[in-house]
């Protein structure tokens, strides 16, 4: 039996054990490839792994030079007003959660208020202190389009397309913008291939769709804080942990889990179970 196989066997035995509502679990170590699936492989919303792709799009702008991500905000959307200290924030403030603005989730984030970018900026921003939002990477979106255009057409064309993804829906807000942070569909075979691209760095059949070092500042440069388990280091987009692995993670166990040569991709339905479940798999991969 190879390693692949191993893994899933040990990792689905977990998710029956703890009784996790997994949908699918998809194992690669180095070239191979394995899947175990309890329901039809539909395209349903990643959740906060949205949140990667959105450094993927950046990073691929900047690489082709249409955009800076240490500019300040207020230079791709200079029409939004700007809270104490908010003028100086930057679209990696904005990935990295660190731009110190805060303004909370909830279910309703999009329709809250007129223009949620709008909201958000205006609000003061706190010395850089760490503060988790899904609003912060809208904003960062829609900085973003103002220097490539719609952020869907974006990444469907520099990521979706070359991955062989039919370009998936991508929930909107009222004004017509990508909600960035979530609403991203895709089926878990798609997940895995964004997987196996981070995992590699980047590159697809031998040439980067986006740079190195923008998948590296997805688990490195960590922003430090107190919190419990799993959730106390912070990147662009990416989670350190469990242990010495790092993720992507979104509600309801969405998850892309990388430790090593292997990368585990999970979809789900199941919020409170998912952190023992990632838990479990960096323990198979690790044996």
């Amino acid at each position: 039996m190879s390693r692949a196989q191993t893994v899933l066997r040990r990792v689905v035995s977990d998710v029956e054990e703890l009784g996790f509502r997994a949908h699918a679990v998809h194992v690669q170590v180095d070239d191979e490839q394995v899947v175990h699936r309890w329901s039809e492989d539909l395209a349903r919303d990643v959740h906060s792994v949205a949140k990667g792709v959105c450094v993927l799009a950046t990073g691929a702008a900047c690489d082709a030079g249409l955009f800076d991500v240490d500019a300040p905000v207020a230079r791709y959307l200079p029409d939004l007003a700007t809270g104490g200290g908010a003028s100086a924030v930057t679209t990696r403030h904005l990935l990295g959660m660190t731009s110190g603005i805060e303004m909370p989730w909830s279910p309703t984030w999009t329709t809250d208020v007129p223009d949620v970018a709008a909201a958000f900026l205006s609000r003061p921003a706190l010395d850089r202190a760490f503060s988790y939002s899904s609003a912060s990477t809208y904003t960062a979106m829609r900085a973003l389009a103002a220097a490539v255009g719609d952020v869907h057409a974006w990444v469907g064309r520099r990521l979706f397309e070359p991955l062989g993804i039919d370009v998936p829906d991508w929930d909107r807000c009222p004004l017509g913008h990508v909600k960035a942070a979530e609403g991203l569909h895709l089926r878990s075979g798609e997940l895995a291939l964004l997987g196996q691209l981070l995992r590699d760095r980047g590159a697809w059949e031998g040439r980067p769709l986006v740079s190195p070092h923008w998948v590296d500042a997805m688990h490195s440069g960590w922003t430090v804080r107190e919190a419990g388990p799993g959730y106390t280091h912070y990147a662009l987009g990416g989670w350190g942990g469990p242990g010495p692995a790092w993720r992507l993670h979104g509600a309801h166990g969405q998850m892309l889990i990388f430790t090593g040569d292997a990368v585990v991709t999970v979809t789900a339905d199941d919020h409170l179970g998912a952190d023992r479940m990632a838990q479990r798999i960096v323990e198979a991969v690790g044996t």
